[in-house]
This record gives C-alpha cells, sequence and structure tokens, in this order.
C-alpha cells in the first residue's frame, strides 16, 4: 500500500494554480496551503469542504512566510519564530477541516522549508516545536533521512517517509536543485515509471544513473506541475494496474 498526495489550494484571490477539483477525485492525502507560501481563508475553506466530502485526508502544508516567492526562497527564521508560525498556520487549517466535518491529519513542510529540514537539524527541531505546540500529536511527511523525520520520531510524532515521482533525485537521495535543468520530471512515461519504482521496488534512479534506495510510505505528485491532475490519475492507474493499493498511511 501507498498513500499518493498532492500540493493543493496554492491559489490565492482571483488567481488559481492548481487543479483542485480534479486531484481531489484522485489523492488520498491532500497538502493544503495555508496561506504562507499560497492559499487564503477562502481557498482554505473550499479544498477543505471538498476533501471532506471526498473522504480525502487533509494535512497542513506549513511554509516559510514568502507569499511572493511561493515559499521556494531560502530564509533564516530563528527557531522560536518558526515554531510559532508553524502552530498558526495549523491552526488556520484545522478551523476549516472541523467546520468541514474533519481533522488535519498530519503535517508537511512546503518548498526551501522543506528542503532545508532535510539537512538542519534546528530548523527541524522547530518545526516539530511547532506542530507539538499546535496541539496533536500529528504525523509529519518528510524526505527519508531526513533530519526532520529523525526529530519527529524523536518527540513521539509518526515520521512519513515520502517520495517525488515528478522530481529528480541526487545519488544522496536528495532532490535535485530546482534551479537545475531537469530537477521536474514532466514526461508522464518517466513519471509513472518512477512512480512504480518507488512503490514496488523502494528505489528510484538518480541523476547520475545509479540507484537509490527510497523506502516511502507516501507519493507526491505535485499539484502545479501543467496536467497534474491527468498525471495524478494516471500514476494511481498504473499503482492499481501493479497490484499496489492506493491508500492513506496510517
Amino acid at each position: 500500500m501507498i498513500d499518493l498526495n498532492a500540493d493543493l489550494g496554492e491559489g490565492f484571490g482571483r488567481w488559481t494554480l492548481t487543479e483542485d477539483d480534479a486531484l481531489l477525485s484522485v489523492v488520498t492525502s491532500a497538502n493544503v496551503a495555508c496561506g504562507f507560501h499560497a492559499g487564503d481563508p477562502s481557498v482554505m475553506r473550499r479544498v477543505c469542504d471538498l476533501a471532506a466530502e471526498r473522504g480525502v485526508r487533509i494535512g497542513a502544508q506549513v511554509s516559510y512566510r514568502d507569499l511572493a516567492g511561493f515559499g521556494r526562497r531560502a530564509m533564516d527564521v530563528p527557531g522560536d519564530e518558526l515554531a510559532a508560525e508553524i502552530a498558526y498556520q495549523i491552526g488556520a487549517l484545522r478551523v476549516f477541516a472541523q467546520a468541514a466535518g474533519a481533522e488535519v491529519a498530519y503535517v508537511k513542510p512546503h518548498g526551501a522549508l522543506y528542503n532545508r529540514t532535510v539537512y538542519d537539524a534546528e530548523q527541524a527541531a522547530a518545526v516539530v516545536a511547532g506542530v507539538r505546540l499546535a496541539g496533536g500529536a500529528l504525523p509529519v511527511l518528510g524526505l527519508p533521512g531526513s533530519r526532520l523525520l529523525s526529530a519527529a520520531e524523536e518527540a513521539g510524532l509518526t515520521p512519513v517517509p515520502e517520495a517525488f515521482a515528478d522530481r529528480a533525485y541526487t545519488p544522496a537521495g536528495t532532490l535535485v536543485s530546482r534551479r537545475e535543468p531537469g530537477a521536474v520530471v514532466t514526461d508522464e512515461g518517466t513519471v509513472i515509471r518512477r512512480a512504480l519504482a518507488f512503490a514496488v521496488d523502494g528505489a528510484v534512479e538518480a541523476v547520475d544513473g545509479t540507484t537509490v534506495p527510497v523506502a516511502a510510505r507516501s507519493l507526491c505528485v505535485h499539484g502545479d506541475t501543467p496536467g497534474a491532475a491527468r498525471l495524478a490519475a494516471r500514476v494511481r492507474e498504473a499503482l492499481e494496474a501493479a497490484g499496489v493499493e492506493v491508500g492513506d498511511f496510517a
């Protein structure tokens, strides 16, 4: 079994980015933007309502406070400030999740924060502190082997290792920087093959051709990739055709 997640609610005001309606018919977990890199109260409410209606689990996609940079710019935020901002984002989403008859079921950092917590123990600890401050022992999604997952486990939270079907990997098992060519994989056939490799073989081919082990419980297809809904649907079809059950990681 593997969970299939996507980043949703990444619109703001009159602008939309993600195909929320279509993706919520495919994924089992929705990483909902909480207003710091994208999303606003109306968007958050709508996505929570749709997710609850369709039985899709709601996750808080927390970020550095970087709306202009879509949360993808490196930032240095003091640990206590970051913890408070993580708790703030979770709390905001929880209001709309509960109003829809659901709950915030997990937390996943976004963009620069996600990548920073792979190696930065202090920022990882701050994210975990923010999750605990928000209340509830929420599972935390992160890259296998990351400082974030280690900190989550040490704090008594459930660490959920995640893989990315549409991102290139380094030989060290980290994501290739978006500043590098080929960092985002857009070819449908390639994305499907990589998704199957993660789910069936627990591995992925890195940019240098080597095979990197990746033991993942959740698989992400980015919601802001052009044609993301169709791509996610094709990935799910391929997984189920290969005998992989697609369901949440609980």
